[in-house]
């Protein structure tokens, strides 16, 4: 039986940021800080494709903080690649961690459906 779920995705696992940032060859995440606009912010630190600052992830809200001006400093369109990338690899890493097989389709529109088989089965 099929089920369609609805995501909203909250950033807590840093292994799955891990996982995200090397699907997508970005720069490993790191812990630190760095000022965004007139505010110093600390988390893990996600440096995405021709963005002037890094995104910072508070793994323990789950918020991400950046600063791209507007799109000036860092296209949005990444947010969402990143998005995207730590869903897809936190709900396979769920998924395998309860013995689940995980298949990906990627779609014309750049979406990806992720087929989970319960049981083994995908």
């Amino acid at each position: 039986m099929s089920h369609i779920v609805q995501i909203r995705t909250e950033i807590r696992d840093e292994f799955a940021v891990q996982a995200a940032c090397r699907r997508l060859d970005l720069v490993p995440p790191r812990h630190g800080s760095v000022k965004l606009f007139q505010e110093e912010t600390a988390g893990l630190l996600v440096e995405l494709p021709d963005w002037l600052y890094p995104v910072v992830v508070d793994l323990t809200s789950g918020a991400m903080k950046y600063d791209n001006y507007e799109g000036r400093w860092g296209d949005p369109k990444q947010i969402g690649r990143f998005l995207q990338a730590y869903a897809l690899e936190k709900a396979t890493i769920e998924a395998r961690k309860r013995g689940h097989v995980v298949r990906e389709q990627p779609l014309a529109d750049g979406k990806i459906k992720l087929v989970i088989g319960v049981g083994g089965a995908a």
